[in-house]
């Protein structure tokens, strides 16, 4: 079996439907067992026992909401210094405004999420362009949605979106498939350090 994490934030609903629509797609694969919960029940064991992790972030001020932050500095921290995420799988989503036409800031808070990813040895998995549903609901991080209009009207989240997270969920189960149960990374030997007399 292939443990994936769905995990998120959500304001209006917006990004557990993105977050439904991954899980859709990594059901794809028979041996998946996904487990999606909002990012204030995700367990550090269930993060560190998966084989994949998927993180979706609502936009705040142009970068991830402060509850993933805090996932991020309360339990991936930890994780991070016993090295329990290197060589696993990493993949991220997020849900914008519309203010400005500017794509709701989903690209930078993408691009932190995945600094995070890289920090704790993630293998990350892009969304190529020729994904359906790119057009409109993907950028080269991963799958987004405008929620709102360029009037901070709320909109809700295109098909396109919905669509492009489907496959990104799938892709992301099998590369998790393909990856589990190898080394991929070299790893030093723990040294300590000696001072001559």
């Amino acid at each position: 079996m292939i443990k994936i994490v769905i995990t998120y934030a959500t304001d209006y609903g917006n990004t557990k439907k993105l977050a439904e629509s991954i899980a859709s797609g990594s059901k794809t694969l028979p041996e998946a067992e996904v487990i999606i919960k909002v990012i204030d029940e995700v367990t550090a064991d269930e993060i560190s026992t998966c084989d994949a992790l998927i993180v979706g972030t609502p936009v705040h001020m142009g970068s991830p909401d402060w509850r993933i932050k805090k996932m991020i500095d309360t339990i991936c921290s930890h994780l991070w210094m016993k090295d329990k995420l290197v060589g696993k799988v990493g993949g991220v989503f997020a849900t914008g405004g519309g203010f400005g036409c500017g794509g709701g800031g989903c690209e930078l808070s993408m691009l932190a999420l995945l600094n995070n990813f890289a920090e704790l040895g993630l293998v990350i998995v892009p969304l190529p362009k020729n994904t359906p549903g790119y057009r409109f609901g993907g950028l080269q991080w991963g799958p987004y949605a405008r929620s709102m209009g360029i009037n901070m009207e709320q909109t809700g989240i295109s098909n396109e979106s919905l669509e492009a997270a489907f496959h990104h969920g799938a892709n992301i189960a099998r590369v998790a498939k393909a990856l589990k149960g190898t080394t991929l990374f070299a790893k030093a030997e723990a040294t300590v350090a000696t001072h001559e007399k």
